[in-house]
């Protein structure tokens, strides 16, 4: 049974150190990809842009800086501030938003309750996973051939 969790959050895209602008993130996490979790981030006047990482990613970055590769996830310098920084970066573009880390706590709280944190593998399936992409690279090839 595929079940997920959903939430909105307002984030602030931080364009410069002068200009920002707050815009609605879509969270979601479901247990058909139980390590993953999708930020659907709505730009004003583009198509909406959707990222997929680590949920213990997401976990850790609230707690400390942590990330590799296009995904860095920190605490904002001002700790009192509570808000927590997502950096993404496709190549030498970047865009960095702020976020408050109350919401991204209490999303992970209820992905926790729906899969525990280190028991995604319960959920995944590799055996399947791999015989349905071996399944197409087969009927690609015949149909190639």
């Amino acid at each position: 049974m595929r079940e997920s969790v959903q939430a909105e959050v307002m984030m602030s895209f931080l364009v410069s150190e002068e200009l920002s602008f707050r815009i609605p993130v879509e969270l979601r996490y479901e247990t058909c990809d139980p390590y993953a979790v999708r930020l659907t981030f709505h730009l004003p006047g583009d198509e909406p842009v959707t990222w997929a990482f680590g949920r213990e990613l997401l976990s850790d970055g609230v707690e400390g800086a942590c990330g590799e590769g296009d995904v860095h996830i920190t605490p904002d310098a001002d700790e009192e501030s509570g808000d927590v920084l997502i950096r993404l970066q496709v190549g030498c573009d970047q865009a960095l938003f702020r976020s408050g880390a109350a919401p991204l706590l209490a999303f992970l709280d209820r992905t926790d309750r729906l899969v525990p944190l280190g028991r995604e593998r319960d959920l995944a399936d590799f055996d399947l996973h791999l015989d349905e992409a071996l399944d197409r690279i087969l009927a690609e090839e015949q149909s190639a051939g």
